[in-house]
This record gives C-alpha cells, sequence and structure tokens, in this order.
C-alpha cells in the first residue's frame, strides 16, 4: 500500500480527513466519491488509483450507502480494524448531528431549509471525475479480447438489473470452472465460494411485517433490515421506506416521507441520514440516534467480512474485469440522475475535456459547476 501509516497518527489523519468530508460532502454519492479519491488517492498517496476503484467497486456488491462503504474501506485499508470504525464513524457522524438539527427545527417550526441549485451544478462534474478515473483503469486493466467482452457482459447485466454480486458470482464460477479443467494460473475459488454462501442472503427482500405499533426497538430493527438487504440509490431507499413506513406501519405521511427524503439529498455526508430525520421525528433525539445505528451497524459488519476479498478480485484477471464492467455500469446509472438537461450535460461535458487536457485540480471544477448552477437559477427566476 502506498504510504504507508505511522502507527501514531494513522487513526488521527483518517479521523481528520472524514470528519471534514462528512461536513462539506454536499452532492450525494458521486460527490462523495469524487471527495475522496481527490482527498486519499490524488494529495496523500494513501491509495493508487486502481485501488480505490476496486475499492468503489467493492461497495456495488453488498447492500448499504455506497460512499459510506467506501468510507469504511479506505479506512480498514489505511489502519487496519480501528481504521475501519474510525473513517466510518467519522463521515456519518456530521450528517447525522446537522440533520438531527433539521429535524428539530422541522419539528419545532414546521418548515425545511431552501434547497439551493448549487448541486444541480456540482453532480456533472462530479461524474465527469468519475468518468475520467474510469477510463484509465480500464484501458490498463482490459488486456485481452476476452477480458474486454467480459467486463461488456458485467456492464449490460448490472444495467438490467442483475444484482453485482450474482456478476461475481457467475465470473468466479467461470474461474472456478477454469481451474478445474487444468488452468493452473486462474485464481484459487474462495471469491466463487463466498458469493455462493452470502449470495441468497444478501439478495433477499425483507422479510414481511404485520402493523406493529410504533417503539424503539421496532425502529432499530426496521432500519437495520432496511440497511442489510437495500441494493440501489436514494430512490430505492424511498421505495422501502414507503413501503414499510407509510403503507404497512403507518408511523409517517407521505409529506413527511418526502421531506425525510429532501432532507437527506440537501445535506453533506450520506443519504442515508434520511432514517437520522425519520427517527427524530417519531421517537425524538433518542428514536434519531437508533434508526441512524440502525440503517449503517450492517454496512460495516458487510466491509468487515468482504473487504479481504477485494485484492484477491482484482488478481483474478476474470473478476477484475467483471469490476470493472460494474463500475462502468454504476457510473453510467449516477449519469443518469447527474445530466438532466442541457446545462448539466454541457458542464459534464466540458469538465471531461478539462480533466482530459489540461488535468485541474476538480474542486476548481466543483466550484465553477456550483456557481453555473447557482446563476442558472437567477437568470431563470430573473
Amino acid at each position: 500500500m502506498p504510504n504507508e501509516p505511522r502507527a501514531s497518527n494513522a487513526l488521527g489523519e483518517l479521523a481528520w480527513v472524514f470528519l471534514k468530508l462528512g461536513t462539506i460532502g454536499f452532492g450525494g454519492p458521486a460527490a462523495h466519491i469524487a471527495l475522496m479519491e481527490e482527498a486519499v488517492v490524488r494529495r496523500r498517496g494513501w491509495l493508487t488509483h486502481a485501488q480505490f476503484l476496486d475499492l468503489l467497486a467493492a461497495t456495488n456488491l453488498i447492500p448499504g450507502p455506497n460512499s459510506t462503504e467506501l468510507a469504511i474501506h479506505v479506512g480498514h485499508a489505511r489502519a487496519g480494524w480501528p481504521g475501519l470504525s474510525v473513517a466510518g464513524v467519522c463521515f456519518i457522524l456530521p450528517a447525522m448531528l446537522i440533520v438531527m438539527a433539521i429535524a428539530w427545527a422541522y419539528v419545532t417550526f414546521g418548515t425545511l431549509p431552501a434547497i439551493t441549485n448549487m448541486l444541480a451544478g456540482i453532480k456533472p462534474v462530479i461524474i465527469a471525475i468519475v468518468i475520467q478515473a474510469l477510463w484509465g483503469l480500464t484501458r490498463s486493466a482490459l488486456k485481452t479480447r476476452f477480458l474486454a467482452v467480459l467486463a461488456v457482459v458485467a456492464f449490460v447485466a448490472s444495467l438490467l438489473g442483475a444484482p453485482e454480486l450474482g456478476i461475481l458470482f457467475a465470473a468466479g464460477t467461470l474461474m472456478a470452472f477454469r481451474r478445474w479443467l487444468g488452468d493452473r494460473k486462474s485464481p484459487d475459488r474462495n471469491m466463487a465460494g463466498f458469493a455462493l454462501a452470502l449470495g441468497p442472503a444478501l439478495a433477499a427482500p425483507p422479510a414481511a411485517a404485520g402493523l406493529t405499533p410504533f417503539g424503539l426497538w421496532p425502529l432499530f430493527w426496521f432500519f437495520l433490515k432496511v440497511g442489510s438487504v437495500l441494493f440501489g440509490s436514494g430512490y430505492v431507499l424511498l421505495a422501502f421506506l414507503r413501503t414499510g413506513l407509510v403503507e404497512r406501519f403507518g408511523w409517517l405521511t407521505e409529506g413527511q416521507l418526502l421531506d425525510a427524503i429532501a432532507v437527506g439529498q440537501i445535506t453533506p455526508g450520506p443519504v442515508f441520514t434520511t432514517a437520522t430525520f425519520i427517527g427524530y421525528l417519531l421517537g425524538g433525539p433518542v428514536g434519531a440516534v437508533i434508526a441512524t445505528i440502525g440503517i449503517f451497524l450492517p454496512a460495516f459488519f458487510f466491509v468487515a467480512i468482504s473487504g479481504p476479498l477485494v485484492p484477491r478480485l482484482r488478481q483474478s484477471p476474470l473478476a477484475g474485469a467483471a469490476l470493472d464492467g460494474v463500475i462502468a455500469a454504476v457510473t453510467l446509472q449516477l449519469t443518469r440522475t447527474a445530466w438532466v438537461d442541457s446545462l448539466t450535460i454541457g458542464i459534464g461535458v466540458v469538465s471531461i475535456v478539462c480533466l482530459i487536457r489540461f488535468k485541474p485540480n476538480p474542486a476548481w471544477l466543483i466550484t465553477a459547476g456550483a456557481l453555473l448552477g447557482v446563476a442558472s437559477e437567477l437568470i431563470r427566476r430573473g
């Protein structure tokens, strides 16, 4: 691992970096990924570019909030098991406190802070940064026609809705089959066995529940189950919450749920702090903490058990190509949510050109995108 840390300051560095990222990380998972890449790869050299992208791909193989899991992965890579906990907690904590303050204002005054158009200008820039990173890795990783075809198949399968863990399971099965045929250069079959053992459990939908009166334990259990099975974006989270909290339990109204989702989108840090807002509405500060712990706890567990496999995945040409396909599909899906009109498409394309041609600090492009987003809204209103 590049730039190995000293034991005395590694945890302090992790805490500072991820407290900062959790405080300034507006814009959702794509923005978080770009900010982390700038902080831990470009600025500090804690990981290589390829290692960072492998960890990013690995977050899509397990349920839970991807950017939070990426922070946990980075913490583990930097400082082992203590780093895993420190990075994850420090990334979540600022967002949780900010959302709790907004929830208090919401309960007290019945209003939400204004949502600016700044994020509309930031998101296409973030996508451009991810595309540039993916392009650089793909050119060096897909060295044979077979691996390129495998990456394309993984990409298409992911776009069609196949679970990412299933894609890696298929690659692992092929890898084990080739070894069985006598190809001793193929890596071992542990990854395939891991996917076979965990795939059905992780892909299973939440168990049905009956009508339940509100309580702190049912609240914790509900969010623990959501965090344990939820793959996908914040829109998937919305579907889970609506089915469980509005339709099944009757704990929230439709309007309260939409307000909770909005708060998760406009505040920095993980979008899953929507659970913090809901917990506060239902159970006050204690409910907010319980809901937050419930939805994020599975992420620490899944990263802990899957993290050691990431280097083996990249060492395998087959699994590595599948990882690249998954990364490409995730990038395209994020692009669909960020490049939504002529302005955001234009910002994204110009950002890609600038990144490839001039290689500026991404922070300058992010700032420019934010200013363009605000300016466009002022012009529209004027």
